[in-house]
């Protein structure tokens, strides 16, 4: 019966024939797609904040819908009805749209195998430094196998023409004069390109450093292989290039640890009461969670001649919280000192005499006056 039918299909005019094939073949390909969705999609159902499932989903999801049919539609393309320019136009075109579809589902599953290291290595935690290591290596990689599957896709499709092929030989015989003049060409392109994988595998910046360069304070937000991206505090963007990590100094707050240290300055006048301002300082650090505990102490740092420097240093698990941290102790202190001893607040201090005692100022000290407070 099967055999029947075939054989009545195969009576068919050829365009019949011909578009009932790739209809059919086309179809097939819909049909597979379908079922892995509808497969994936029953696994995805999960409560969890990730699934490998529906990871893959929605990554290769929209290639699929493109190479699953067309490679069904190669597979039936030899038993079609078509004479042999219309069979090498076709098979070429659907070639090439092959090439092009199956670095999409290569491109997806790169995706897909970054999201899953991602899951793995989560930033969501105190102490990251290990997962902003991988990470960092890991988005590099990334974008370093994808532009390599591009560049391998673009060469494959045009080695499929053969007059290009005929171009590429007779390029080749100069290819001494082209290398030096695409090396001279590409020189910073390259420059950029090694400082990308020095900064993967060496690390002086990480995804989500805390950084200062060109005077600014901010966090690493993204590195590509030609410049990086800096998340400034008050939501600026700075762009730098690769070269610039690699080629000038700047401050890496989180290279080691995110562990930071701070200092709040108060210039107070001579007759502060250090030892109550010392147990205030420690009160305050004591009831405060933004301290780690580690380094607490105040001390006189500096004297000018109209007031005392005072330093008190402090610890915080990371940058951001220690910035809190001296902005609370710096206002309770000062807070402290209004109401309790005021006196203790800068002063200016001068002495003032009428001209006909001036040769006995020295001597008899008239008067005192008190300004500034």
């Amino acid at each position: 019966m099967w055999e029947d039918f075939l054989r009545q299909l195969k009576q068919l005019p050829d365009a019949v024939w011909n578009v009932v094939l790739a209809a059919a073949a086309i179809l097939t390909g819909f049909l597979f797609k379908g079922i892995a969705t509808l497969i994936l999609r029953l696994y995805s159902k999960t409560n969890l904040s990730y699934s490998l499932f529906r990871t893959i989903l929605t990554h290769i999801n929209r290639p699929f819908t493109f190479f699953l049919p067309l490679l069904t539609f190669n597979l039936v393309l030899p038993f079609m009805q078509l004479n042999k320019g219309q069979y090498s136009i076709i098979n070429k075109i659907t070639g090439i749209l092959l090439i092009v579809t199956f670095s999409m589902v290569l491109i997806a599953v790169v995706k897909i195998f970054e999201n899953l290291l991602y899951h793995v290595y989560n930033l969501n935690k105190t102490d990251n430094l290990r997962e902003r290591k991988i990470r960092t290596q890991i988005q590099f990689i990334r974008k370093l196998v994808i532009s390599l599957i591009i560049v391998l896709a673009v060469g494959a499709v045009l080695l499929s023409f053969s007059s290009l092929r005929r171009i590429g030989t007779g390029l080749l015989t100069g290819v001494g004069i082209s290398g030096i003049i695409v090396g001279l060409a590409a020189q910073r392109s390259l420059g950029n390109l090694l400082a990308g994988l020095q900064i993967a595998f060496t690390q002086p910046i990480r995804l989500d450093d805390v950084v200062i360069v060109e005077g600014e304070y901010g966090r690493v937000e993204e590195i590509t292989m030609t410049y990086v991206v800096v998340s400034l505090w008050d939501q600026r963007r700075l762009v730098l290039p690769i070269n610039y990590f690699i080629e000038k100094p700047f401050q890496n707050w989180t290279r080691n640890t995110s562990e930071i240290l701070g200092t709040v300055f108060l210039y107070l006048d001579y007759t502060a009461p250090f030892d109550a301002i010392r147990k205030e300082f420690d009160r305050l650090l004591q009831s405060s969670d933004l301290w780690d505990k580690r380094t607490g102490g105040m001390q006189v740092t500096n004297t000018t001649q109209n007031a005392v420097e005072v330093r008190f240093l402090i610890s915080a698990s990371n940058s951001s919280k220690a910035f809190d941290l001296r902005c609370y102790i710096r206002e309770n202190l000062v807070s402290f000192i209004q109401k309790n001893y005021p006196e203790a607040l800068p002063v200016t201090r001068a002495i003032i005499a009428s001209d006909n005692n001036t040769d006995n100022l020295g001597a008899e000290n008239k008067a005192l006056l008190t300004t500034g407070k």
